[in-house]
């Protein structure tokens, strides 16, 4: 397993904050599984410390065939389902490797899961890589609040920050990253 760090302090901080993001075959915990995921660790004001590997996780023909067809538009052309299929790697040793990252930057227990709409990816996580949701605090740090408090009390706030949504676990982080500074910066009042 490949670990990429940023060229900083990595010691163990409980304040330090676990961003992840998950790609699913679709919404529903029950019925669809995990593909990807990915977490980027960073201090308290934002800077990134570490960030893992995507982990593509192997999932049988059955539950790719049965991605709707925005799943398999939106993977197809990120190259997601090529890569899943090709992945030898499953949920549990997804979970161990994860966990052996994330315990590099932050304490189990002490970081709320970080992201957008996390609570979709908790559900997943939950259902699928419990070991790995414990791992958290029961608290979420979701960037969507503060996208839904702007579009409704300061739309120009809203519009400001232009996402490109690729749908890629890596990707995606860094973008709620950002996000979040955008919020820190033109929304939350100093």
């Amino acid at each position: 397993m490949e670990i990429m760090m940023a060229a900083s302090d990595n010691t163990t901080n409980q304040n330090n904050l676990i961003w992840l993001d998950m790609e699913m075959s679709g919404l529903l915990p029950d019925s669809d599984r995990i593909l990807e995921l990915a977490a980027v660790v960073t201090d308290a004001e934002l800077n990134i410390l570490g960030e893992s590997p995507a982990f593509v996780v192997h999932q049988s023909d059955a539950v790719l065939d049965g991605m709707d067809a925005w799943n398999k538009g939106a993977h197809g052309r990120s190259g997601l389902i090529e890569k899943v299929k090709a992945s030898t790697l499953n949920e549990a040793d997804a979970t161990l490797q994860m966990i052996e990252f994330l315990k590099q930057f932050v304490p189990a227990g002490k970081s709320p899961m970080c992201g957008n709409s996390i609570c979709q990816d908790r559900r997943f996580m939950a259902r699928y890589m419990p070991d790995l949701e414990s791992y958290f605090h029961y608290r979420n740090l979701d960037v969507s609040v503060f996208k839904e408090l702007a579009r409704r009390w300061k739309p120009e706030i809203y519009s400001g920050f232009k996402k490109a949504s690729r749908h890629e676990a890596l990707a995606d982080i860094h973008e709620s990253i950002d996000e979040l500074k955008y919020y820190r910066e033109h929304f939350i009042v100093k």
